[in-house]
């Protein structure tokens, strides 16, 4: 059990973005929470934070100033996506229509035209989100796994997060206690 000014977690490096997706999930399937569950921060958080980047992630698996960021799934990632290129060419093109009943088909074409680039945006868009979150989980292979940390508020939640873990290919399983870190 943690004390007053302290918090336990379940600490694992996962050794690929599918076994963290499937750890992930069973986790909250069990109960743990999203806001109980995170990574490592990126390269450029870390360096701002810290001063310095780990040349392995297994340096910072117990440091309690290691930067953190939530989970976010690769699903939440492309339901994202999909918002943004959705609302990129959705809007422009209702426009468009209610411009072709209204008006003549000139203005109808401009708008038409705002659509299109409306949907390349998007689209452009889109991908450098895919492929930001995807350069940042590959940053995290390239230094020895993907750094995860999961909350515990007690030993029966401390076993759960340790058999998850250990179902799903991570390495490094453990439990370490640090200091609750200012809300």
């Amino acid at each position: 059990m943690s004390g007053a000014g302290t918090v336990r977690e379940a600490v694992a490096v996962m050794e690929d973005v599918a076994a963290l997706e499937l750890a992930v999930e069973a986790l909250e399937e069990a109960g743990f929470a999203d806001s109980d569950i995170s990574l490592l921060a990126g390269h450029g958080t870390v360096e701002g934070k810290l001063g310095r980047m780990y040349r392995r992630v297994e340096e910072a698996e117990d440091d309690p100033a290691a930067p953190r960021t939530a989970f976010v799934s690769t699903r939440t990632v492309a339901r994202r996506e999909d918002m943004v290129v959705g609302s990129m060419t959705t809007l422009p093109t209702l426009i468009a229509a209610g411009t072709v009943v209204a008006s003549a088909g000139a203005v109808a074409a401009a708008i038409a035209g705002t659509a299109i680039t409306g949907a390349l945006i998007g689209t452009v868009l889109a991908r450098w989100m895919d492929k930001r979150h995807a350069d940042w989980l590959e940053e995290q292979l390239e230094r020895g796994g993907i750094l995860l940390w999961v909350r515990t508020p007690d030993e029966a939640a401390e076993r759960k997060a340790l058999r998850i873990l250990g179902e799903h290919a991570a390495h490094d399983i453990h439990i370490h206690e640090i200091p609750k870190p200012a809300d």
